[in-house]
């Protein structure tokens, strides 16, 4: 199969998975208090935008099998705000609800803002993070998109390119990605973090793949 013909498939399948997850996340009832008990390390999700925390729902239900309480932070609903407001609300909520040794769960912009608050003033309590599918170094394409939180993905926005630039926090960081990724042609490798670029394709539908659960399980134990 040519390479052109797998990248199609891949795109096909990506899209179909986030059609599929976003019709159950708008169907679904759950609270997200149901998730928070557990005696493990306590994670907290962080989606990619326009994503509801449902979104992540296979993650965060293979986590709270494992006695992990997880943990929703409802404010930053579908992640339409500036990454510097998201990553306030963030720590805010790690403050209020004193949590510590804290792993971040992240899926694309939503790693961005986990970064950023492990580089702030709440960045002690958090262990690491695992970001699946995160534009580190932003994606070109976002400069052709309609709407301004879209285009602030783009690699010449200032935010991008200064949260770029802090090294700090990029050790405890674990970065999984697809081998292509229709959103992020650049990729999600990350300098100085754990990287696994995974032999696939997608940006949605990799949140599901085992590798993903395996890297948690790891960096959660």
């Amino acid at each position: 199969m040519s390479g052109l013909l797998h990248r199609a498939i891949w795109w096909a399948e990506d899209y179909v998975y986030a059609a599929l997850w976003q019709l159950r996340a708008f169907g679904d009832r759950n609270r997200p208090e149901t998730y928070r008990e557990g005696v493990g390390v306590p994670l907290v999700v962080l989606p990619g935008i326009y994503e509801s925390w449902r979104f992540m729902r296979p993650l965060i239900e293979h986590a709270h099998r494992d006695g992990h309480p997880v943990h929703v932070v409802e404010p930053l609903e579908r992640n339409l705000s500036p990454i510097s407001e998201m990553a306030d609300r963030v720590g805010a909520y790690l403050a209020e609800h004193d949590l510590h040794d804290v792993v971040l769960l992240a899926h694309s912009k939503g790693g961005l803002a986990g970064k950023l608050v492990m580089l702030g003033p709440e960045g002690s309590r958090v262990r690491g993070m695992l970001a699946v599918a995160t534009p580190f170094g932003g994606s070109r394409y976002a400069r052709l998109m309609l709407t301004r939180s879209l285009r602030a993905l783009s690699p010449r926005d200032p935010s991008i390119a200064a949260l770029a630039a802090q090294r700090d926090a990029d050790a405890r960081i674990v970065s999984v990605y697809a081998c292509f990724d229709p959103h992020i042609p650049e990729g999600s490798e990350l300098p100085g973090a754990k990287n696994v670029r995974l032999d696939t394709g997608g940006h949605f539908r990799v949140l599901a793949h085992p590798r993903v659960m395996a890297e948690l399980a790891v960096l959660a134990a």
